[in-house]
């Protein structure tokens, strides 16, 4: 479809029906216009768009991807050491515009970072690409070539609303969008979500240079709520779970702390080496090789061998676990009942919710950086969320005065979303409350700092307007 036709086709009511599904009834206009900009800058002369040398195929056909962020419900740090997760893919996504080149070029442009500019006929690793987006593009093009999928080029014009540094996977988004974009240009669309999410991993892994697990890419690609099994780390198990929290009367949130992301990297390394570290004691790679009650056994001995942290972190990890099967039989319970019947189905959910936010603050140890104990924005956020929900508004939550509002139920929940020692934490407000946690969150971290989430039921998926 060429760039007039296609921005016809936007304000067609086929384009506003996918809008909807994909973002909610209330951002059509919104989203409109983000889809309209990335069509314009390709029809704008050279002083203000695409220079022609890298977008010649922009007179021709033009096609959008979209693959979403995602935010994770359970299961917190426990995918890279084979454990167990929940997670779903939300309505902040990142969106392509995309020409397919008769080179094997291939240029990706995106608002706030600079242009990637990559050669797919030389597969090798670069050292001086390494955690930049040019990386991703060779190291996926890389990937595709080894499964048997030679790729070409393309062109894309890229904007990205998934939060940076929010823990709602914006980089693992870009990387199954570019994996998208290879897949349906020369592969037929015929990889699986779960393909697509390898792919991205591996490239993040060894082009990139991350050693990320692999649920962010796998929530990211396969679309609405998932519980995902890393047992068999080559073909995890992944089940869709229905999931309507606003159907259940609460908002499922995020609120930005603001934290300094700065030199964190040797704090989130730390969680999976001791994890491994205590497995590796019983002669095991990851703690998703080891039963339990060969742990509590040989304690003692574990203690010195690894240290207490990383008995408290394996002791998260085994809980954890459980937890999440307790969460999706919750769910799964709250789906099989009439609407009148599931308020006692998310009251268990919630509950579990808290049980893996306090077991990440006092077993997992991920709530702030020991080495700098003067900042703690989660903590104080989780603080601040508790009280609110366990008083009647947040005047009374800052004088620590109870009424009963949450007598006899619950009344919503909150845990560190993500990584975690710093960034952003995860919060259920039941709806009628979500306007009043909106003014006391932003009155201390910043106007904007809260998101409320959508679950969005489509993966990485390529536009048909």
């Amino acid at each position: 479809m060429k760039g007039k036709e296609l921005l016809a086709h936007l304000y067609s009511s086929k384009a506003a029906e996918l809008f909807t599904s994909l973002y909610g009834k209330d951002e059509v206009d919104v989203e409109r216009r983000r889809y309209c900009r990335l069509v314009e800058e390709l029809l704008m002369d050279e002083s203000g768009g695409f220079p022609h040398t890298e977008f010649p195929e922009s007179a021709g056909e033009l096609r959008f991807f979209s693959v979403p962020g995602r935010t994770e419900l359970g299961g917190n740090h426990t995918d890279h050491n084979r454990g167990k997760v929940l997670a779903a893919s939300i309505q902040l996504d990142a969106v392509a515009l995309v020409a397919p080149r008769h080179d094997k070029q291939v240029f990706f442009r995106s608002a706030a970072y600079p242009d990637a500019k990559v050669d797919v006929s030389d597969l090798a690793p670069k050292k001086g690409e390494k955690g930049s987006t040019a990386s991703l593009v060779r190291g996926i093009a890389a990937e595709f070539t080894a499964r048997g999928t030679p790729v070409g080029g393309f062109t894309a014009n890229a904007a990205s609303t998934v939060l940076s540094g929010s823990g709602l996977s914006s980089s693992a988004a870009i990387e199954v969008l570019i994996a998208k974009i290879f897949d349906n240009l020369y592969c037929g669309g015929k990889r699986s979500a779960l393909e697509l999410a390898q792919i991205g991993q591996k490239a993040e892994n060894v082009y990139f240079g991350k050693p990320c697990g692999l649920m962010d890419q796998t929530a990211c690609a396969s679309g609405g709520a998932v519980a995902i099994d890393f047992a068999d780390s080559q073909n995890p198990r992944v089940k869709g779970i229905a999931f309507h929290p606003a159907a259940a009367g609460f908002a499922l949130c995020v609120v930005d702390t603001k934290a300094n992301h700065a030199d964190l990297t040797p704090d989130y390394a730390a969680i999976p080496a001791e994890m491994k570290a205590a497995a590796a004691f019983y002669g095991k790679t990851v703690l998703g090789e080891l039963d339990e009650g060969a742990l509590l056994k040989q304690l003692p001995e574990l203690r010195k061998a690894a240290g207490d942290r990383a008995v408290l972190r394996a002791l998260h990890f085994f809980n954890e676990n459980r937890r999440v099967d307790a969460m999706l039989a919750a769910l799964e319970n709250m789906n099989a009942l009439a609407p009148g019947q599931k308020g006692k189905a998310m009251e268990t959910f919630l509950s579990l919710v808290t049980e893996s936010g306090d077991s990440s603050w006092e077993l997992l140890q991920n709530i702030y950086s020991p080495k700098n104990p003067g900042e703690q924005g989660v903590s104080l956020a989780l603080a601040l969320t508790k009280n609110f929900l366990n008083s009647g508004g947040s005047r009374d939550s800052f004088a620590g005065k109870h009424t009963g509002a949450c007598s006899g139920k619950h009344t919503g929940a909150c845990r560190v979303h993500g990584g975690g020692f710093a960034g952003t934490i995860q919060a259920y407000l039941p709806l009628e409350r979500l306007d009043e946690y909106r003014i006391l969150m932003e009155g201390i971290f910043g106007k904007g700092t809260l998101t409320v989430l959508r679950i969005r039921q489509l993966g990485a998926i390529e536009l048909d307007f």
